[in-house]
């Protein structure tokens, strides 16, 4: 399986990338895992939020090919515990789900494009985060994850 994550901007915040790359790393142990950052959107601020989503989208949109399995991450979306979410990684495996797309979207949200596009959506917290920081927590669960179906003294439970 291939797990993609895709997240509007690159960040400027060193310790959410140096995170970030440190569970892509451990995951590569695991998993075909890759992560996209979409490049900010030009005149961004001259924009409406329903103009700034759709422009955003249709980047989006760009990244997914035929096949993908897309999962939101959004406030309205299923949460799982760490536990739950292992079992959730592990059942899109035994499927033989070919490609597992996960998508950040922007502060404000998704394009009804990309909701429409979409198979699912996940909640990581009730709390809201910064859709910089949620890449590296993230990736943390993702790693958990593998951490749990492997057996590994990561996760205490």
């Amino acid at each position: 399986m291939k797990i993609k994550l895709i997240a509007i901007a690159q960040t400027s915040q060193s310790f959410v990338q140096e995170g970030l790359e440190e569970y892509a790393k451990r995951l590569k142990n695991f998993v075909s895992f890759e992560f996209v950052a979409i490049k900010d959107i030009k005149n961004a601020k001259n924009l409406s939020k329903e103009e700034l989503k759709k422009k955003e989208g249709e980047e989006i949109l760009k990244l997914l090919e035929n096949g993908d399995h897309i999962i939101l991450l959004d406030d309205k979306g299923k949460m799982y515990t760490s536990m739950q979410f292992a079992d959730f990684i592990l059942k899109k495996q035994n499927l033989a789900t070919k490609s597992v797309v996960f998508i950040i979207g922007g502060a404000y949200g998704f394009s009804e494009d990309v909701y429409a596009k979409s198979q699912e959506k996940l909640s990581l917290s009730p709390m809201t985060f910064s859709h910089q920081m949620i890449r590296m927590i993230f990736a943390e669960q993702l790693y958990r994850a593998y951490a749990i179906i492997n057996h590994l003294p990561y996760h205490h439970e």
